[in-house]
């Protein structure tokens, strides 16, 4: 009874843990699941499973070599000897001939090509690797637009609830005011339907966060209850400038690395190979051409091989690598070029928008005085309830303003973060 008594308990725990784990969000936490389940991801452990299985292959060259081979033939004509030597007689090949032979052969030097091979799909590999790794750095800017809407929506909603709480205080003060015949109920419905346009915009925004929240669940694959928290990073109000570290410069890098190899493998195709082999067989006739039947035989030596048709277009083949390199070359240079100009853009958004924040606050403390004063007015009947309406706007407009801007300039300091690459 205790023991079943634990296990619930336990599992009770273990349920509560995993509620709290999926009621709360960080940021980044979010980019590691949406890293983890993007489907891209798995094409970085096929790019490296191609690489090993072929960099296998390519070691086996150097393992001993069988080949069988076997022939039947007819000829028209055979060596024969035109010398007749009293008391010899020579006798004459036969016309059909037959040989099975099997050789065994060892490669021992190739002119480095194996090697050269293998350092190609290595650096093949991390190119390809690095491909997939700029696309799924591609995603953290979609997670930061739906994290930060959610945020924004939340934001939102918490100053819906602050004017409904103002515009109900305002419907309570004109009720009594109706009450004792100093308002007309005109003043009150006007509250009233001030009120639920106020609900209306709650719904609204519930049902725009629960779509971002929806994708944000497909793009993480995890369910997210539709009341998730997501926590706010922090406002650093003075940004260090960082260096650029954007894994497309490892592309780059990995790429030019790669052109390097194809051009060593370029000069070993231009050597030599040499290998050991040992041939045996049988056959009509052996080695022995002038012995007319079945015999057993074998060869065995040193072969060398050396093509030299490549060098055709050895200087070619490495005028194209250089071409290449220089297009790499510009590439990255561009590609500086903008995350530069686009790095110089966010830094005059964020002064910008700090500027803004620090000015909504100062506007926010003056309308929240003028709505206080409103609201004391509307109690002794000096304005009417659209006066007082006015002023609750005109405070809820100035609070919106800083939502917007502090989420937006949380916005540019992640943004900043993610074009350096340091995000």
């Amino acid at each position: 009874m205790i023991k079943s008594c634990l296990s619930i308990a336990v599992l009770l725990l273990a349920v509560a843990v995993q509620a709290q784990d999926n009621s709360r969000l960080a940021l980044e936490q979010a980019y590691d699941l949406a890293r983890q389940n993007y489907p891209l991801i798995k094409q970085k452990d096929l790019v490296r499973q191609t690489a090993n299985l072929t960099i296998e292959n390519l070691r086996k060259g150097f393992l001993p070599q069988l080949n069988i081979s076997g022939q039947a033939t007819y000829q028209s004509d055979v060596t024969s000897v035109p010398v007749s030597i009293p008391g010899v007689k020579i006798e004459e090949p036969s016309k059909d001939q037959y040989k099975i032979q099997a050789e065994l052969s060892q490669l021992v030097y190739d002119g480095g090509a194996t090697s050269a091979q293998k350092n190609v799909q290595n650096a093949n590999a991390l190119v390809e690797d690095q491909k997939a790794e700029v696309e799924l750095y591609k995603v953290k800017d979609r997670i930061n637009q739906l994290y930060l809407g959610i945020l924004l929506v939340d934001e939102q909603l918490k100053q819906v609830a602050l004017v409904k709480n103002d515009i109900q205080l305002g419907i309570k003060r004109v009720e009594a005011q109706v009450k004792n015949g100093t308002a007309f109920r005109s003043s009150q419905l006007t509250l009233e339907a001030e009120l639920m346009k106020n609900d209306q915009r709650i719904i609204e925004l519930n049902a725009n966060r629960k779509g971002l929240v929806d994708v944000l669940s497909l793009f993480i694959n995890k369910s997210l209850p539709a009341n998730v928290q997501l926590e706010q990073p922090a406002i650093v109000m003075t940004f260090a400038k960082e260096t650029i570290a954007r894994p497309e410069l490892k592309l780059y890098n990995y790429q030019s690395e790669l052109f390097k190899v194809q051009n060593q493998l370029i000069s070993a195709k231009n050597r030599p190979r040499t290998s050991l082999f040992v041939q045996g067989g049988y056959g009509r006739p052996g080695l022995n051409m002038l012995k007319n039947e079945f015999d057993l035989f074998y060869v065995a030596g040193v072969r060398l091989n050396w093509g030299l048709g490549s060098l055709y277009t050895t200087k070619k083949e490495r005028e194209l690598l250089q071409v290449n390199q220089r297009m790499v070359d510009v590439q990255k240079e561009l590609f500086m070029l903008n995350t530069n100009t686009q790095l110089k853009q966010q830094e005059a958004e964020l002064d910008k928008l700090q500027q803004l924040v620090q000015s909504d606050q100062q506007i926010i403390s003056i309308r929240t005085q003028v709505k206080e004063a409103a609201n004391a007015q509307l109690s002794n009947g000096v304005i009417t309830a659209n006066d007082y309406l006015k002023e609750v706007n005109a405070e809820d407009q100035a609070r919106q303003s800083l939502i917007a801007h502090q989420l937006q300039l949380i916005q540019a300091q992640i943004n900043y973060r993610t074009l350096s690459g340091n995000q």
